[in-house]
């Protein structure tokens, strides 16, 4: 036994070492370029002011209230104070003269003399009435390019084998079957990860698919932007609160992707990409037919809807089987919430749309062998398996208008969940935080000590506090860079003790605020946190699965705490093998 698990190692080590060697390069890091400066005339603005030529103020202006000038010869204006106008049309401007053709509220063309205009502030007149207004500059975005700056870097290898070493020690001390573990097994697995990697990272002819895969999740986020614009109007435009980015952005976004992805199965088009990959799973790493399409469709769908591809074959499955079931769920994450997860991440940015779009789909596809690792370590297989790989025919609808009718629903139904969850754990978080920083923090004199200790990041005893340092040291095995070790783990301990939304909500204010010293380190924060590995999914598929096949409930049950590990590692062999690589 002690020489198949020093074999294993050995495997690993050299693995990593053929295929980093590959590698070259400098060790360099994504930079973010200055601020560029703002176009003459277009741009977006805030109403400092509407007065008349004497300077009497004619009507209050809002923070809300604000004026948008496209590059596409668009505008569109909005004032709360009076009655909630909002205005747009097309525009054109020539000889200190702006020209705005609306289409609403009335089709009119009206003329505006420029009275004032430089980097920060724009003037126009109308007869007697001075319009003011303030030039919002855009925050610098965060990543400005999509290409992965590839390096050799001992160090990030040194403590990535590290990371996978010590996941392996973990799964082996919690297996309930030290003696049976497939070490072969285990290395193939560790073995695909390292190649799908290598190919995201590396690959030109990978990352012009991964390219193209993304750029339409990015394309369908524009069209999911023009149904939730007709819905909510000018809600929609206000990019500079969470709030309304999460409510009027990121949640419809749930809906459609839930709709899109019912059509798709329908049509049998889902199923034919889920077969493709589950025959690759089944043929490399000697799968049974049932787990190996599971496996697949968690990469696509969400915890409960990928079961049904494998229905018929959940009450014969063995505990093996029902693990690598269950952590696949854990492991990854469904289209609908990876959409979401890119429109908060993206923040409002194209480039950063995409680039954290190709983060979550490799994230998302290099999960799934991970998730059969972890499982295979922790309950290994001991019996013969069915290869049989058909998938279950049921419908989600009698037609295709039924199919999008049936997951416009159900993505309804998730949305509100999710937005009900995160207002139930975000209170909750204030209210823990408040008994540990206001009392206990206080009494005990621990605030003003942590402050010191953490040199200001923390200002009291927090649950965030917490988390970070805990779990600060695992983050740097999986080779976040050192400075911000301790937000990704404030990250990991968010995502499993509450949930991957709560996490990647944190992660997005973290980005927008300028909280990681380096882009890398977002970025394999992104491969930590993807997947539903939290407490709450455990009562999710024993509900779910449980549905399916109700004699398997109390098994299911009884795997629910190896299934939240499981998929936690799985989250981590990921973000250690992609820490090596870049």
């Amino acid at each position: 036994m002690r020489f198949k698990f020093i074999a294993l190692i050995a495997i690993v080590f050299t693995s990593a070492i053929f295929v980093t060697g590959i590698i070259v390069g400098d060790n360099k890091k994504l930079e973010t370029p200055e601020a560029v400066a703002p176009p003459t005339l277009s741009g977006k603005y805030g109403f400092e002011g509407i007065r008349s030529t004497s300077g009497n103020s004619l009507l209050p202006v809002t923070e809300s209230d604000s004026l948008v000038i496209r590059e596409d010869s668009s505008f569109s204006y909005f004032l709360a104070t009076k009655n909630n106008l909002l205005a747009q049309g097309t525009w054109e401007a020539s000889e200190g003269q702006l020209v705005f053709h609306y289409t609403q509220p009335t089709d009119t063309t009206r003329f505006y003399e420029v009275t004032a205009l430089s980097d920060s502030i724009l003037a126009i007149r109308e007869g007697s009435v001075q319009f003011s207004f303030q030039r919002i500059i855009p925050k610098k975005p965060f990543i400005t390019s999509t290409k992965i700056e590839f390096a050799f870097s001992i160090n990030h290898i040194g403590r990535g084998m590290m990371g996978l070493m010590l996941l392996v020690i973990i799964g082996y001390i919690f297996s309930k079957d030290k003696r049976n573990i497939k070490w072969k097994q285990i290395g193939i697995g560790l073995l695909f990860q390292l190649v799908i990697a290598f190919g995201v990272l590396h690959v030109k002819a990978v990352q012009t698919g991964i390219d193209a895969v993304s750029k339409l999740f990015v394309k369908l986020l524009g069209f999911t932007y023009e149904g939730s614009l007709f819905l909510f109007g000018s809600l929609v435009q206000n990019t500079d609160s969470f709030g309304y980015i999460f409510a009027f952005q990121v949640l419809p976004t749930v809906i459609f992707f839930s709709a899109l992805t019912s059509l798709l199965y329908y049509y049998g088009i889902l199923q034919k990409v889920v077969y493709a990959f589950a025959w690759v799973m089944r043929r490399t790493m000697g799968l049974s037919g049932a787990e190996s399409l599971a496996a697949a469709g968690n990469i696509f769908l969400g915890q409960t809807e990928a079961p049904l591809l494998v229905k018929p074959y959940i009450t014969g499955m063995t505990k093996s089987e029902l693990l690598c079931l269950m952590s696949g769920g854990m492991a990854t994450i469904a289209g609908g919430v990876l959409a979401a997860f890119i429109t908060f991440l993206g923040d409002g940015n194209p480039a950063q749309e995409l680039y954290f779009a190709k983060h979550l789909l490799a994230a998302s596809v290099m999960s799934a062998p991970a998730a059969i690792i972890s499982a295979k370590l922790l309950v290994p297989e001991t019996k013969e398996v069915n290869t049989d790989m058909k998938i279950s025919e049921n419908k989600i609808g009698s037609n295709w208008l039924e199919a999008i009718s049936n997951g416009t629903t159900d993505g309804l139904k998730l949305a509100i969940n999710v937005g009900a969850m995160l207002l139930v754990f975000t209170a909750f978080i204030y209210m823990f935080n408040s008994f540990l920083g206001d009392f206990l923090g206080d009494v005990t004199g621990w605030n003003g000590k942590i402050a010191e200790f953490s040199n200001g990041q923390y200002k009291e005893l927090s649950l965030q506090f917490i988390l970070g340092y805990t779990l600060s040291p695992l983050t740097w095995l999986m080779g976040v860079d050192g400075a911000d070790t301790l937000a990704v783990g404030q990250l990991l301990g968010e995502k499993t003790i509450l949930n991957e939304f709560y996490a990647y909500t944190t992660m997005g204010n973290m980005i927008h605020s300028s909280a990681f010293l380096e882009s890398r380190s977002a970025m394999i924060a992104t491969y930590i946190l993807c997947g539903f590995a939290n407490f709450a999914s455990i009562g999710i598929q024993i509900g779910g699965i449980g549905s399916l096949a109700p004699s398997r409930r109390g098994e299911l049950s009884k795997l629910g705490l190896r299934a939240l590990l499981a998929g936690t590692m799985a989250s981590l062999f990921t973000a250690a093998i992609v820490g090596m690589l870049t």
